[in-house]
């Protein structure tokens, strides 16, 4: 029997009551047999043997639906005679079923439902006089007892609070503080979570880019204005101890080959801001931890205690921090001290008079909160990172060389200004402090301003720093001041000066005189004196109180009511209203020759809790602010490694690596397989992640082959084949959290060995570099020397196209052959050579596997159909000969292990794009990315000294090759 028809049958037996049975498909009342059978009086029925009945043409087996032309299909005679008891007792359960369906009433219970459809009324349910008279009665009972019944005591779900409730402020805080819990807030969150796309990075809530087109008026406000940006999630760590010690410690972290150290004399002064890479300790040139900038305190004369401030990216705390402490020695962890309860006898006064029975509240008055809910937390927006526990320690000491390290991550703000005019913008907002009158009130006496202007070594420092800020208003450009120059002040609360519409700050050059020109060339050429650099942001017992005695919105809207000419400046300045602050000049582009200074702004850094105080201040002159997009894209455009993106030899690098690769194939599976990219006919093996440590070792390998090649060696030979199987083999392993082998070249010296061999020339590739004269001759031996010298190194280079094309991410970097550097002497105009397409082994191994498995379905017998559609591909026969037989094979991706990633192409691949765009800056495409050491001086010696440098570049979802020129700058 077909499956159709066995279908049919057990839909037809699927509703029927147990006592009624149809004959099975084999045996229809056992005629397929030739038995007849004769009803007894019992009811049962007595089989005949097949002999005494005469077989007729028409006799058929099996289940026939249906009339017949020959008459036949049932092998069965109609009995001669039957018992009506018998009968009866069979065709009772049939009845019962019958009568069960016909009374049976639909999904409600109420009477008018066993009524046709057509005949209900919706009235009916209320009114029943709109019933047939038959149903009248019983409706009127069924209402009675519904009545006596009473109503179900439903539960009542939990009111929630009234929207002006949900609104008051305390309310509101109590809100935020709960869904800040798992990622914390910024102080311009809310700002920005009504202009932005927000995400959830690094235990933030971030904003990535503004809802509105921003990408061409923030590169504007980048070149031409001012970008603002809050940094303030990233990490800062405070150490304190003796400087000799400070520097022992730190010196394990750091090498001289890879640049300035923390014991640079410009940033160990105190004047300037330094940045460095940290290795973990001992270990240069591998297990990199990622870059970090540090700010030393300005020395005090005659103390050797200083104090330093390290930023870090929070994807580098988790591995910086405890290195920190293993270097320092610092594992005693500090309780934090826990803050008294101090109780309020107003507050217990008015409570207790509430309590009294007589006391009743007037009607309409406000209601005031009581002490019962005591346990409630308090209703005060939490600053800083709040969301740690009271006992969570952030200070640890050192009881043998006396280090302390302090977590301040939130404690310290910082805004991040970008652009030629981000000192105008300053300049425009910020005033610096006034100094308060000889008269004091009573609660004076506990700011912290008061007491500072007793002091007149303090008023000399003040005003030579107000001297120096006044001189930034006169700069053309941000660019021309020293790079990384450090200016501590005191400025007046920036509410105070709020203009009352949006302006543009513009450089008051035209106010500059004679005397301030000679001071401001002064400036530019030597930057900001000593004296100038230090601020009182560095106590922490000045920042709590500034924090603490902060003049709220509501006080600062009242005292300007009280004005008798409205929109003038409060006069004298609230006592509360004076911050200190510092400014950290940010260098911009500082390699290569083309855009110096592009992008070089400032950093403003502050106490927690004045964040908005500031922001709206700088955002009302005129700054375009943006979100982590610009971010990348500003070191885009500085061709700088943007962290984590850019440092895949270190731990974080690592990890961000791992959850790009997740989102882009989960972005890559939710497309229709009709419309994704089919990357293995195009040749990509690696189109979400670049396989570094593969790369490195099979250039490695390569290297080895030639070398024992050219010399005859036989154990090199050999030694290369057990390198080859046992790179296989782990290749074949599941992967792990092992360190990379592989490691980024960062040392200075060999950089600009490397960088005038491959001979920088400007993005269009038309005049030779400065420094390109000064390199020594490329030549095989010293290619030998400096290849043994830096094994399984990758380095940083920029590629800038050479014609038309965009260059995307994960973009194959690839080493032209002959024939093509040939071709391009010809005709420079060319786009470049083709990738012949590949063929998916991947894609007819699945159809071959769907096939086999639908051709095993045909083959197996009707009773086994339903375990046939249960097979899958990987329950198929010897699934462990096929390495890519799992079931979670993606159409048009190469599945682990992958081939050759260098000989996989028609072109060799040298290394990967990181990150690729149209640059607005040059005009043209640029990308950044890595390209082995090993395989970067192996084409450069077979190259032409007058195509020396040139390269391919090919999209992973394209087949065509771009020119372009490479360049390493340093």
């Amino acid at each position: 029997m077909s499956s159709a028809k066995a279908k049919m049958r057990e839909k037809k037996m699927r509703n029927q009551p147990a006592s009624v049975q149809y004959p099975s498909c084999s045996q229809v009342e056992n005629g397929g047999r030739g038995e007849h059978h004769r009803v007894s009086e019992g009811g049962q029925s007595d089989a005949l043997p097949s002999s005494k009945r005469q077989r007729t043409p028409s006799d058929r087996s099996g289940w026939v639906r249906g009339h017949q032309k020959d008459g036949g299909g049932y092998a069965r005679e109609m009995p001669k005679y039957i018992t009506g008891g018998a009968f009866a007792r069979a065709r009772a359960a049939e009845v019962n079923a019958m009568l069960k369906a016909v009374t049976k009433t639909t999904g409600s219970s109420q009477v008018f439902a066993s009524l046709p459809r057509h005949m209900r009324r919706r009235a009916m349910s209320h009114n029943t006089k709109r019933l047939p008279r038959r149903l009248r009665d019983l409706a009127n009972r069924m209402r009675e007892k519904s009545l006596q019944a009473g109503p179900k005591k439903k539960k009542e779900p939990a009111k929630g609070k009234s929207r002006k409730a949900r609104r008051r402020h305390g309310n509101l805080l109590l809100e935020f503080n709960r869904r800040q819990r798992k990622n914390i807030w910024l102080e311009t969150h809310i700002w920005h979570a009504k202009r932005f796309h927000m995400v959830k990075k690094w235990g933030y809530c971030l904003g990535e880019r503004p809802t509105d087109k921003c990408y061409r008026p923030c590169y504007r406000a980048m070149s031409s204005h001012c970008l603002l940006q809050d940094l303030s999630y990233y990490c800062c760590i405070e150490l304190k101890g003796e400087e000799d010690k400070l520097l022992a410690a730190l010196s394990q972290l750091t090498c001289k080959e890879a640049g300035p150290t923390f014991a640079a004399a410009v940033s160990l002064s105190g004047g300037r801001q330094g940045s460095v890479t940290v290795y973990r300790a001992g270990q240069y040139p591998s297990q990199p931890l990622g870059p970090v900038s540090y700010l030393w305190r300005p020395r005090t004369p005659g103390e050797t205690h200083r104090q330093l401030w390290i930023w870090a990216h929070p994807t580098l705390k988790q591995d910086l921090l405890p290195e920190l402490q293993s270097v320092c020695r610092c594992s005693e962890a500090v309780a934090p001290p826990v803050e008294p309860e101090v109780s309020n006898p107003e507050a217990d006064h008015v409570t207790v008079e509430e309590r009294k029975p007589g006391n009743k509240g007037k009607p309409g008055a406000k209601r005031k909160r009581s002490n019962k809910d005591a346990g409630e937390p308090p209703p005060k927006k939490i600053v800083g990172d709040g969301t740690r526990l009271p006992s969570t320690p952030v200070t640890w000491k050192s009881s043998s060389t006396g280090i302390v390290i302090n977590d301040l991550t939130m404690e310290i703000l910082r805004y991040r200004l970008i652009g030629p005019q981000s000192h105008s913008v300053l300049a425009e907002t910020l005033e610096a402090a006034t100094v308060c009158d000889g008269s004091m009130k009573e609660q004076e006496h506990l700011l912290w301003w008061p007491q500072h202007c007793k002091d007149q070594s303090n008023m000399d420092l003040l005003q030579q720093q107000t001297d120096v800020f006044n001189l930034l208003k006169g700069v053309c450009s941000t660019g021309e001041l020293p790079p990384g120059t450090v200016l501590g002040l005191t400025v007046d609360d920036p509410r105070l000066t709020l203009p009352k519409r949006k302006v543009k700050a513009v450089p008051s050059v035209n106010q500059s005189q004679e005397a301030d020109e000679e001071k401001r060339s002064e400036l530019k050429l030597r930057g900001v004196p000593q004296a100038c650099w230090d601020s009182l942001l560095w106590e922490r017992s000045v920042r709590d109180n500034v924090t603490d005695n902060k003049i709220s919105e509501k006080e600062l809207n009242r005292m300007r009511s009280e004005l008798l000419v409205p929109g003038s400046r409060l006069s004298p300045t609230p006592p509360q209203g004076r911050v200190p602050i510092l400014l950290v000049h940010q260098p911009g582009k500082q390699v290569g020759d083309e855009l110096n200074s592009w992008g070089a702004g400032w950093d403003l850094l502050l106490p927690k809790g004045w964040g908005m105080a500031f922001w709206i201040p700088l955002v009302y002159r005129g700054v375009r602010v943006a979100g982590l997009h610009m971010t990348l894209k500003h070191s885009q455009n500085k061709a700088a490694p943007h962290f984590p993106h850019d440092y895949p030899d270190c731990p974080a690098g690592a990890r961000f690596q791992e959850e790009q690769e997740a989102e882009l194939l989960d972005r890559f599976k939710r497309r229709p397989p009709a419309k994704r990219a089919n990357y293995i006919k195009h040749g990509c093996l690696a189109p979400f992640r670049c396989r570094w440590q593969q790369l490195a070792e099979e250039w490695e390998l390569l290297m080895r082959e030639e070398g024992a090649e050219g010399k005859g060696d036989e154990q090199s030979a050999a030694k290369t084949e057990v390198v080859t199987e046992e790179v296989a083999s782990q290749q074949n392993t599941a992967p792990t959290y092992r360190p990379s082998c592989f490691n980024i070249l960062r040392n200075r010296r060999s950089l600009r060995l490397l960088s005038g061999w491959c001979r920088p020339t400007t993005s269009k590739g038309q005049r030779p570099c400065r420094g390109a004269a000064e390199a020594p001759p490329l030549t095989p031996a010293a290619v030998t020397s400096f290849r043994s010298a830096h094994r399984m190194s990758l380095v940083w280079v920029r590629l800038t196209l050479l014609s038309k094309g965009k260059p995307e991410p994960h973009a194959m970097v690839c080493a032209p052959t002959a024939e093509d550097l040939k071709l391009f002497g010809k005709k420079q105009s060319s786009s470049g050579p083709q990738e012949p397409p590949h063929k998916d082994h991947i894609k007819c191994r699945i159809k071959s596997k769907k096939k086999s498995s639908k051709e095993a379905a045909t083959s197996l017998p009707p009773s086994d159909v339903r375990e046939v559609s249960d097979i899958t591909p990987a329950s198929l026969p010897n699934p462990s000969k096929d390495p890519h037989s799992s079931s979670d094979l993606v159409l048009g991706v190469w599945p682990d292990p992958l081939p050759s990633v260098t000989s996989h192409c028609s072109r060799v691949t040298l290394g990967w794009v990181t990150q690729g765009d149209f640059s607005l800056s040059v005009g043209c495409g640029e990308a950044l990315g890595f390209v082995s050491v090993s395989g970067l001086l192996d084409t450069l010696l077979k190259q032409p000294v007058e195509h020396r440098g040139k390269l391919l570049l090919r999209n992973p979802s394209s087949l065509h090759y771009r020119w372009v020129k490479l360049n390493i700058d340093v």
